[in-house]
């Protein structure tokens, strides 16, 4: 078996997704786990009012963007799981606003402890998986081809670039 530096696979073969510049070419499940970890330790201590705060006007408040951190790990982990077990499986997409409505009524620090308990259910099943897992395909209506390595990635990118949000809500 070859062994590749990380360094390696990321300039030569990791996928590229929306987040792939949040990500910044670091690991992403060493980068979930951190990220993961720092989204806690900010939000863990904040009031009600402090989780109805917002990073600029008209934007999502920080319980909406936990809110939407969990369900984005309920619907990626659902689809590596769906693709890591069922051959040609083709994802739905979803509409991210209309999702958030639905769980309008979740306080932030419930919001803060879903989206904690599904990144520790995914990031552990995710350090789970082969080489060949990784490479498990899916297509997508809006980006086509995919790979449960991509999913890893767009999820590692997608928590960083929320971060700088709820960070720069906390720092208010």
């Amino acid at each position: 078996m070859r062994v590749v530096s990380w360094n390696h696979y990321y300039l030569c073969m990791a996928p590229t997704t929306p987040y792939t510049n949040d990500l910044g070419g670091r690991e992403p499940l060493a980068s979930m786990r951190e990220t993961v970890h720092r989204i806690r330790s900010l939000a863990s201590q904040w009031s009600p009012a402090q989780f109805e705060g917002s990073y600029a006007p008209g934007k999502w408040t920080a319980r909406q963007i936990l809110i939407h951190l969990a369900q984005t790990e309920l619907a990626l982990g659902n689809r590596a799981r769906m693709a890591l077990s069922t051959p040609g499986y083709v994802a739905q997409a979803f509409d991210q606003d209309r999702w958030i409505g639905r769980d309008a009524s979740l306080g932030g620090r419930e919001a803060l402890e879903a989206f904690h308990a599904m990144s520790t259910m995914n990031r552990t099943m995710f350090a789970s998986l082969s080489d060949a897992d990784r490479g498990t395909t899916l297509s997508h209506p809006e980006y086509g081809a995919l790979t449960v390595d991509w999913i890893i990635h767009q999820m590692a990118g997608h928590q960083i670039h929320h971060l700088k949000q709820l960070e720069q809500i906390g720092g208010r």
